[in-house]
Parts: C-alpha cells; structure tokens; sequence
C-alpha cells in the first residue's frame, strides 16, 4: 500500500481528509496519505444508503489513516435532495449533455459547506493546517460546491474563522489534487496509488444488496472514467 508507507509516516505533518468511500475521496485520501498523517472524516447525513459508509471504513483502513471517524448530522431536516428524500428520484440514464445543463436534484444543499466546517473544526483541534477534499470540476454533475471559486472562498473564510488563525499558529489549506483531472485521469492515478477499486461505492441509488446501479450520473461518470483509462472496474453493474 503506497499511500501508507513507513516513508511518508516521517512527512509533513497531519491533515484531515474528507472520505465519502467514492472513487475521488478515495483517491484523494491515498494522495495525501503520502505526505501526511491523515484523519479521515465521514458523514452520516441522512443519506439514502449507508453502503457509502462502509465503503469508507473499508478505504480508510486499507490506505492506513491514523483515525477515520464518522460525523452524524441529519440533512434530511432540510431534505431538498433526492439523496436525502426518497420523495425525490435519482435520475438515471442521463447524458453527458444533460449532466451539463444544470444543477441535478441529486444536489445536496450547502453540503460540502457543511463538510469543510467539520473538517476545519477537527483540524483546528489537532493543530493542523491541511484538509483535503476530493472534488472535481471536469467529469462531474454540475454541483456549485465542486468549483475552484468555492472552495477558495472558504479557504479564505476558514482562515478568518478560527482561533489558530486569528492568532496566526495556522494558515490553513485546502487541498484539492483531483479539481483539474478527468475522471479517466481520477482512475489513472488511483491505479498508480495502488488504490483497490473493489473497496469503493460511487452509486447514488445501489440495490438492495449492495450492488451499484450503473444508471445514475455517478455511476455513468464512473463507467466513462474506466473505459476512457482503459480499465476495468471491478465492481458489479447489471447486464
């Protein structure tokens, strides 16, 4: 396991890593597990399934993050998702062009706000300075809290909000090595990091055993990555 090697344990400190399970938090969790001690975070929202869940206990563990803990919070008291309202459906059999036209219900309001909050709260606690978060603005489904513009916005928020950073113990940084890759190229590097694709869950609507869909936008992006890297993904669509 690269990511977790001896090598990077001597490296540049701590950094809480924002982990839902899914191929990008995955592959961002392994990036920066080369370079720091990492704490990976994970979210008990209300969310539709908790396969996400285990799939980020099972990631954690395998790329050897110092603690991963999970955070509960219920978003479903806002609901306006069809992630976290099972009154809205998941929208399956998209095209390219119309995951490009517009914000999907998929959307979950102010969430990645709401994600860097926890991660800046935990890693002001350890004293540290890095968060990572594994958004991409290329092959993704439109949402407004993927963009670079947000997550420079908070970054220059958090380091107003803290008292490490009023104080000027810590600048912090928010790292986002995945904003700029396709998700051919989100696949490359996981292969490259060693990362196990069969540990991963990216499906927003998976059956009831466990399975991924293969028909709603996450699981389309998905398929489109590996078949553009020129690899296989190991987990099981229907025929």
């Amino acid at each position: 396991m690269p990511a977790s090697s001896s090598k990077s344990s001597a490296k540049s400190g701590k950094a809480v890593c924002l982990l839902s399970g899914g191929l990008d938090s995955s592959t961002c969790l392994a990036l920066a597990c080369r370079d720091f001690e990492c704490y990976a975070l994970s979210f008990d929202y209300g969310q539709r399934h908790r396969i996400e869940l285990e799939a980020a206990a099972r990631v954690a563990h395998a790329l050897g993050a110092k603690e991963h803990r999970t955070a509960k919070i219920d978003l479903r008291v806002f609901g306006g998702s069809a992630l976290t309202s099972h009154q809205l459906a998941v929208p399956k059999h998209r095209t390219a062009q119309e995951m490009s036209g517009g914000i999907p219900v998929t959307y979950v309001p102010a969430r990645n706000t709401i994600f860097l909050s926890y991660a800046l709260a935990w890693a002001e606690v350890l004293e540290s300075s890095d968060i990572f978060i594994g958004v991409n603005a290329i092959d993704y489904s439109g949402y407004p809290d993927c963009r670079p513009e947000f997550i420079a916005a908070f970054e220059r928020m958090a380091n107003l909000a803290t008292k490490s950073g009023v104080e000027g113990r810590t600048l912090v940084k928010v790292h986002t090595p995945l904003i700029e890759l396709s998700k051919a190229g989100i696949v490359k590097l996981a292969a490259e990091l060693g990362v196990d694709f069969s540990l991963t869950h990216s499906c927003y609507d998976p059956t009831p055993d466990g399975h991924p869909c293969g028909q709603c936008d996450s699981c389309l992006l998905r398929q489109k990555g590996f078949d553009e890297a020129g690899l296989r993904d190991p987990l099981p669509y229907p025929a």
